[in-house]
């Protein structure tokens, strides 16, 4: 730390002893000022003189006062002020009483707004200039009474001008906080939505790799005693959707490595390009699914095209797991304008119907996924039995925050 910010720390931490140490140096000056005598005749020419008593203590009163100059800066001003007015109107020769005025007239102007700085500079100026002139020996356009006037405008000037310069730095201060605070809370707001994302994929990933084993696994335990082929072929599906399960966790995890890892992800990326490889491992569960398509042609954004597989797996996952071991399910794909519509409709029964499937987090994740897409999800029982799940996704994949999510 260098000297100057050193002293500018202990003059913060001890206000009041700076300002004895200003009051002493500034009564030092005022002293040493009243021994010279300037004379104004062929020429300029300086001679020593003795102060008078009453001056020497209207110079200690003035630089008495500056020690409090902080705490109440107008009693300061209006105390410091009187004595320089007093000494102009008894004074012959005048001492340098005026200033500790000055000074005073500084710690207003550096304290207070600009307006009050303009009106209590004017008064001062007036009345020390005005008390001057009119009183005493010298003429009114005397070198001391226009000095009088340059160092009150000059006291209130510098003042105003610290102060300007300490709300300028504040405000860059405040802004360069502010702007912290944003990038901090910009941060926090990235990474839950990262993790929202992630956890959503995951969710996505496990439901329905999971909901098959279940299945499966149910199908395998009933028939493993009478019909020991069957079961043998719902263990074989168990074990491919298990795999599936742990490729799918395999790339989603790769997705979290950091950047600067050589390794590509090798599995392709999720789309309606599988969807017939989705729907079979449904069928294979034994999930009746049809499937109708009106999109051929269409070439979808990867963020599009990822997300109605995901709304598609998601939809028939909670067909698998709620509506019965004897619901059919039909999947609907439509290139409508500018948006694709996918519809999941299922004809299931039971209790699901009536608690609208939201105990989970499925249907959570799938109005995510559309909202993030700037899209719209319905959702709920059909009339008659069963489950719609429809969404609209727009082609044009830009975000909220005018980012594309792929």
């Amino acid at each position: 730390m260098s000297t100057l910010a050193r002293a500018r720390c202990q003059a913060k931490a001890h206000p009041l002893a700076m300002d004895a140490v200003l009051a002493a140096a500034v009564l030092i000056c005022m002293v040493a000022g009243s021994f010279v005598e300037p004379r104004h005749r062929d020429s300029v020419s300086w001679a020593l003189r003795t102060p008078d008593s009453l001056s020497l203590v209207l110079m200690a009163l003035g630089a008495a006062a500056l020690v409090f100059r902080r705490r109440a800066p107008m009693t300061v001003l209006a105390l410091t002020g009187t004595v320089s007015v007093v000494e102009s109107v008894t004074g012959d020769p005048r001492a340098p009483v005026a200033m500790s005025a000055v000074v005073a007239l500084y710690t207003v102007a550096s304290t207070t707004d600009r307006l009050t700085t303009w009106r209590v500079g004017l008064l001062t100026m007036t009345v020390l200039t005005g008390a001057a002139m009119s009183a005493g020996s010298l003429p009114w356009y005397a070198q001391e009474n226009l000095a009088i006037f340059a160092w009150t405008g000059i006291g209130a000037t510098a003042g105003d001008a610290v102060r300007s310069r300490r709300a300028f730095v504040q405000a860059i201060r405040e802004r360069a906080e502010r702007a912290e605070r944003t990038r901090e809370e910009e941060a926090r707001r990235r990474v839950a939505e990262e993790r929202l994302r992630i956890a959503r994929d995951l969710h996505d990933v496990v439901a329905h790799h999971i909901a098959l084993v279940n299945v499966q696994a149910g199908v395998a335990a009933h028939v493993m005693d009478k019909r020991p082929d069957q079961a043998k072929e719902a263990l074989a599906h168990v074990r491919e959707a298990s795999r599936s399960a742990l490729n799918e966790l395999r790339a989603t995890v790769g997705l979290l490595r950091q950047s600067g890892d050589p390794e590509a992800p090798t599995e392709p990326a999720m789309g309606l390009d599988r969807l017939d490889e989705l729907t079979g491992t449904f069928r294979s569960a034994g999930l009746h699914v049809e499937v109708a398509r009106a999109d051929q042609g269409t070439t979808l954004p990867a963020a599009v095209d990822l997300a109605a597989y995901r709304i598609i797996q998601e939809a028939l996952t909670n067909v698998q797991k709620h509506a019965g071991p004897q619901a059919k399910a039909e999947v609907s794909l439509v290139h409508v304008g500018p948006n694709i519509e996918i519809t999941v409709l299922d004809d299931g029964s039971g209790e699901h119907e009536t608690q609208d499937r939201g105990g989970g987090h499925g249907l959570l994740g799938m109005r995510e996924r559309v909202t993030a897409l700037r899209g719209t999800l319905t959702t709920g029982p059909r009339y008659g039995g069963g489950f719609r799940v429809h969404a609209i996704l727009p082609l044009k994949t830009r975000t909220p925050t005018g980012e594309d999510p792929a």
